[in-house]
């Protein structure tokens, strides 16, 4: 067998495999004489029918069981014989067809194609310069907590001596009927809440339901936008007749020690709670300081280190930020099938950010390669406890989730190159600079 390699790109590969007329002619005399001994050849006792007669009648069937023999150990021992790392299975054809004409006369020449693994040549990985920019917590962030902890803490009070304002939460009873599409299901919906002026609330109910009371009747027209979240009220005019059932005033409790205790049993004043918070915000700006560092490290570490990453790796990474898109969409109650989304074009962005995560998961394992990193049966299953503790699942069940998507295995790649990226981290030229939005 004679084999030639073609160099397509750096990840992909040619191999014309030639097999020659010798190692076909025995695997067709074998065949076919296992053909002939079981085959039932009118005129002829079974298995009693010349060769050449079974080999004309079963032409076409002993062909593909000789092909089918040679053709795998050949691909196998070709991939071997060159050193290739392939990904997935490789593409096979004829490249002569013509020689299953006068088979066994002539070798038969097979085109074989394959994605490999690109040689990964590390230049500087050590020593890579990095700013790293902390955001500072200001009294006034703490602040907004504590308003926040406040709004959350809030009661909603009935209102008596006056209509209804901005900030108050009316409470009607509606029908609507469609203007422009008399033949869709009129609405009917009870007990509904709008804050006045609040988030996401059509301007025309707010406009419409201020200085309203209960038992109050109004009956406006609104006008959804195109692009309004609700695709069955998108673009539409409704007509609606509201019955105001409730006006409530949202009252704020008073920021006292008695306030700060009933929040937990860690808070046992007001200053204790402000401490708290800080402590809590300082951790998360050094979380996300760490966070942009790694960033900027690795980006540095792509910016130097350029070459072709195998395209079916890159598809498949795509496909992962692809579902996690949708994921997202649906946690947030939006229907991916009912938006107005290029998929096409969504997919051709996400399609370069999946190729610099291939390329970085290459380099870091290149890096682990030769700084002989490895992951311990004890940092695993660390790694195991802490994912079940964050998702609040048991451990077991979330071992047998993480086997389907490559199990223990996954996680050990996934800490190792964790493990480079703290290595490049910890031999960083870092500068400390102040904060920066951008």
């Amino acid at each position: 067998m004679k084999t030639e390699l073609v160099d397509v790109s750096p990840t992909r590969k040619e191999i014309k495999i030639e097999i020659e007329p010798a190692q076909i002619r025995t695997a067709y005399d074998r065949i076919s004489e296992r053909y002939a001994k079981g085959a039932s050849v009118p005129g002829f006792r079974r298995g009693h029918a010349p060769r050449s007669v079974v080999r004309t009648r079963f032409k076409s069937e002993i062909r593909s069981d000789v092909l089918r023999e040679l053709l795998p150990d050949a691909v196998n021992t070709a991939i071997g014989e060159h050193s290739l790392a392939t990904i997935g299975e490789p593409d096979v054809h004829l490249d002569n067809t013509e020689a299953l004409e006068n088979f066994g006369e002539e070798p038969i020449t097979v085109m074989v194609g394959v994605e490999v693994f690109p040689e990964v040549k590390l230049e500087q990985y050590k020593g890579l310069d990095a700013v790293r920019r902390t955001r500072p917590v200001t009294d006034e962030d703490v602040h907004k907590m504590i308003e926040g902890l406040r709004d959350a803490s809030a009661s909603l009070q009935p209102v008596e001596d006056r209509g209804a304002e901005a900030g108050d939460t009316v409470t009607i009873n509606v029908q609507g009927k469609f203007v422009d599409a008399p033949d869709e299901e009129d609405i009917k919906a009870d007990d509904i809440e709008v804050v006045l002026g609040g988030e996401g609330v059509q301007q025309e109910f707010t406009d419409n339901l201020q200085n309203t009371k209960p038992d109050d009747t109004k009956s406006f027209l609104v006008t959804y936008p195109e692009d309004f979240t609700s695709q069955g009220l998108a673009g539409k005019k409704v007509e609606y007749q509201a019955s105001v059932t409730a006006v409530r005033r949202k009252e704020l409790p008073e920021v006292d020690d008695e306030w700060a205790k009933s929040l937990g049993d860690d808070f046992d004043s007001v200053e204790t709670l402000r401490s708290k918070i800080r402590e809590d915000l300082e951790r998360r700006s050094a979380a996300e300081s760490d966070h942009r560092l790694r960033a900027e490290v690795m980006r540095k570490l792509l910016e130097a280190h350029k070459f072709e990453v195998p395209q079916s790796l890159v598809e498949h990474q795509t496909s992962q930020r692809l579902e996690s898109v949708v994921r997202d969409m649906i946690g947030r109650g939006i229907d991916p099938r009912s938006r107005d989304v290029n998929w096409e074009g969504a997919r051709e962005e996400l399609k370069v950010q999946a190729e610099e995560d291939v390329r970085a998961s290459m380099l870091l394992e290149q890096i682990a390669e030769e700084e002989k990193i490895e992951v311990s049966n004890e940092e695993v299953e660390t790694e195991i406890e802490a994912i079940a503790t964050a998702s609040r699942q048991p451990k077991e069940q979330v071992r047998a989730a993480l086997t389907k998507d490559g199990g223990e295995r996954s996680i050990a790649h996934r800490l190792r190159n964790r493990k480079a990226l703290d290595l490049l981290i910890a031999n960083a030229s870092v500068t400390e600079e102040e904060w920066s939005d951008s």
